[in-house]
């Protein structure tokens, strides 16, 4: 004991200074995961230059133990299963409390499971420093952390530090991300899973705090989606392609509007399309969201229970791609009967979806349908559907 305290490389700090160190090597930790491990691996959203992976994976082996394997399996596995019986860390099935607090273990169950290893974990490191170190010995990495540390920092000191370390992953993203980003939050996209936008500041968790945003487009690299939003693992993907250490090759589509279109092409049909989940929130917003705001102002509805039940028609549909229960559709059914202008608009909401879904019917058809879609919305006498219409006949998807 005296021996290691003899080693100590610097002089003792103020407490303030192992507080910052702390969260410096955290906050190195979380970045690992977001861009190597999430948006690289498992989404192949950016590629890395070798140099850059392996600072990555190294420092992972030394700060989790994490096989990049395993995590990569369990989290393609989440996306292609989520929200169901299968999804390794539904809250909607296994309940909030026990993956937040238990998603450590949920996770460690999971990644033992072979067949998921065998069906999402392609495409992964395989080489023998990944086979005979990283994988063989992962303990290893966390156990020279903490010699590090107590040489580095001294005894005391340096053994907290590794032991917040250590609980860091587990705590933000086994339990904070895969439980509450399924549970609370605000949405920019009614996707029929149950993800949220933690913060609009995605900086304490490395951006994996929009969560709702990423599940929408998750082969995108960057995960803000809104002005107002900020994602810092972008900002750090930014910095890495200045040094040419990253690639970007995927990120969520943008539109551009061409004026004066008085037909839709292929074009618009792309763009619809690629944003869809776009599309779908801001129809509820500029479309259903005006009706019923116009059906109260002019005072087609004059009772208040009434004009609650139109207002809460909105909510519902937000919530409706996650299902609900028998209740919420009675709700919804007598907002409805309540304003035959709102359940024109809600139609025309459900043909559109249903014109993207219909994955047998050939490009030519689905642009004859979308222009079928805009003709009967323009000619509705409803001027937000309108308004939208014409929008919509506009889009075109800009290129990179």
């Amino acid at each position: 004991m005296e021996h290691m305290m003899q080693l100590q490389l610097i002089s003792p700090l103020p407490w303030w200074s192992y507080l910052v160190i702390a969260l410096v090597l955290t906050h190195l930790t979380i970045i690992s995961v977001t861009i190597y491990l999430h948006r690289y691996q498992a989404h192949r959203a950016l590629s890395l230059h070798p140099i850059a992976s392996h600072a990555f994976r190294f420092w992972l082996w030394l700060t989790t133990g994490i096989v990049t394997r395993e995590w990569v399996a369990v989290h393609r596995k989440h996306h292609a299963r989520v929200e169901t019986k299968d999804d390794p860390h539904s809250p909607q099935v296994l309940g909030i409390i026990n993956v937040l607090l238990g998603g450590l273990f949920l996770y460690q169950r999971e990644s033992r499971n072979r067949q998921t290893l065998l069906d999402y974990g392609a495409g992964v490191p395989d080489d023998w420093i990944e086979r005979n170190l990283y994988t063989r010995f992962r303990g290893i990495g966390i156990l020279t952390m903490l010699f590090l540390n107590m040489t580095i920092l001294g005894l005391t000191e340096g053994l907290l530090i590794w032991v917040v370390q250590m609980l860091w992953i587990p705590l933000w993203a086994a339990g904070v991300i895969n439980g509450l980003a399924h549970w609370a939050g605000y949405r920019n996209y009614e996707l029929p899973d149950a993800s949220h936008n933690l913060t609009p500041i995605g900086i304490f968790i490395g951006g994996e705090e929009l969560h709702n945003n990423h599940h929408a487009f998750a082969s995108s690299a960057k995960f803000s989606a809104r002005r107002f939003e900020i994602d810092i693992g972008w900002i750090y993907i930014q910095f890495l392609k200045q040094l040419h250490l990253a690639a970007v090759h995927k990120r969520q589509p943008s539109l551009m509007q061409r004026e004066g279109r008085s037909n839709c092409d292929i074009e618009t049909l792309r763009a619809v399309l690629a944003s869809r989940f776009d599309i779908t929130s801001r129809f509820t917003k500029e479309v259903l969201q005006t009706v019923c705001r116009e059906e109260t102002q002019r005072g087609t509805i004059r009772k208040s229970k009434q004009r609650a039940v139109l207002n809460n028609a909105i909510k519902l549909v937000r919530k409706e791609s996650r299902g609900l229960n028998a209740a919420a559709r009675r709700h919804l059914h007598t907002a409805l009967e309540l304003s035959p202008r709102l359940a024109a608009s809600y139609a025309a909401k459900r043909r559109l979806q249903d014109i993207w879904g219909r994955s047998s019917v050939n490009s030519d058809g689905l642009v004859q349908q979308l222009e079928e879609w805009c003709n009967s919305a323009e000619n509705s006498g409803i001027e937000a559907l309108r308004k939208f219409s014409i929008q919509l006949r506009g889009y075109r998807l800009i290129d990179g």
